[in-house]
């Protein structure tokens, strides 16, 4: 029985000796025998590996050929760059001018709000040579403020030519015209030419006021030089012609000073002064001996006055009772080449 299971433990052994294959050892092979590493069943690529190709960038689109945004040319542009020229284009300043007046806004400074960005969306989808048109506000407000502005600066009043003597002889100084700006027609131009995009200058129309006294539009003055018993007649400042007069006694003196002509008389009646010389006199009616002649020209200075005379012989001689006498003739030439407001200067 012991060599029975002695037996039978030696083939068991040997059974499981046959059937499990020991680490490093093949089937076969002796003990101590080195082994080959197990192979892989399936055979490795050991080519190097190719990198996938990048896909191609698209190209960055451009706007077609002959495209214009508010009649600026963009074609073949990007749009970025597109957007950059017309924004440029737009920002421009606006020339504005009024008579010898020059001015430079910005459009900004005007209300002026162009939409383009949706301009340059709609120049991304047109067709070559497509004209692209910008939708643009501009603030009205803003303007007529703007264009009040420029016209109280621009206003210049009427200034009329001031008369005085210069060596006793009149002088009237430089006039100028008055200006204002005409602000309604101004605001509408500016508007224009902002809503077209236009940025020629902008001519703005100017209203003048003329002076109502200048050199050439004066008219007569009266010199009267007492010490020579003269009456010089000038048409402004430009001498017409010289007369012959009698002034007043050294008792009764014709009054120096400025004066002018406030009254016309053809064919007058005399009446007599409150003065002790004419104490019993009456009035005089227009005839030949009536002592004022055919014409009176009455002065600002009291009772004293331009007028003829039949009393000729007085005529170049200081004898008048104040008043300036002229010879017949002379004083109704007169009378009719002077007016009332006429200037008269009475000098020694």
């Amino acid at each position: 029985m012991v060599l029975a299971f002695g037996l039978a433990g030696a083939f068991a052994a040997n059974v499981v000796a046959g059937t499990v294959a020991l680490p490093g050892v093949s089937r076969g092979s002796r003990p101590g025998a080195s082994t080959p590493a197990p192979t892989s069943t399936t055979s490795r690529n050991t080519a190097p590996k190719q990198k996938p190709r990048p896909k191609p960038k698209p190209k960055p689109q451009r706007i077609a050929a002959r495209v214009t945004v508010a009649g600026i040319r963009v074609g073949r542009m990007k749009p970025a760059a597109a957007e950059q020229k017309v924004r440029s284009a737009l920002a421009r300043p606006l020339v504005l001018r009024a008579g010898n007046l020059r001015l430079s806004v910005r459009p900004a400074q005007l209300g002026f709000h162009p939409h383009l960005l949706s301009a340059i969306a709609r120049a991304k989808k047109a067709r070559p040579g497509a004209h692209v048109k910008l939708l643009v506000v501009v603030e009205t407000g803003a303007v007529s403020r703007f264009v009040g502005e420029v016209a109280v600066r621009f206003h210049r009043d009427a200034v009329d030519s001031q008369l005085s003597l210069r060596g006793l002889r009149p002088f009237l100084t430089e006039s100028s015209a008055g200006r204002d700006l005409v602000r309604a027609v101004s605001a509408q131009r500016i508007v224009f030419s902002l809503l077209h995009n236009e940025r020629r200058p902008v001519a703005l129309p100017v209203r003048r006021e003329r002076q109502a006294v200048s050199r050439s539009s004066f008219g007569p003055v009266i010199v009267i030089r007492r010490g020579s018993n003269e009456l010089l007649l000038y048409d402004g400042m430009k001498p017409w012609r010289t007369f012959a007069a009698a002034t007043g006694q050294s008792r009764y003196p014709t009054p120096l000073g400025r004066f002018s002509i406030v009254v016309k008389w053809r064919n007058p009646w005399w009446y007599p002064p409150n003065s002790a010389w004419a104490r019993g006199l009456k009035p005089v009616p227009p005839g030949p001996g009536n002592p004022l002649g055919t014409r009176w020209m009455g002065l600002t200075a009291p009772g004293v006055g331009i007028h003829g005379t039949p009393d000729d012989a007085s005529i170049g001689y200081s004898l008048s009772h104040g008043c300036i006498r002229m010879h017949i003739p002379d004083a109704e030439w007169l009378f009719d080449q002077v007016s009332i407001g006429t200037p008269v200067f009475i000098v020694g």
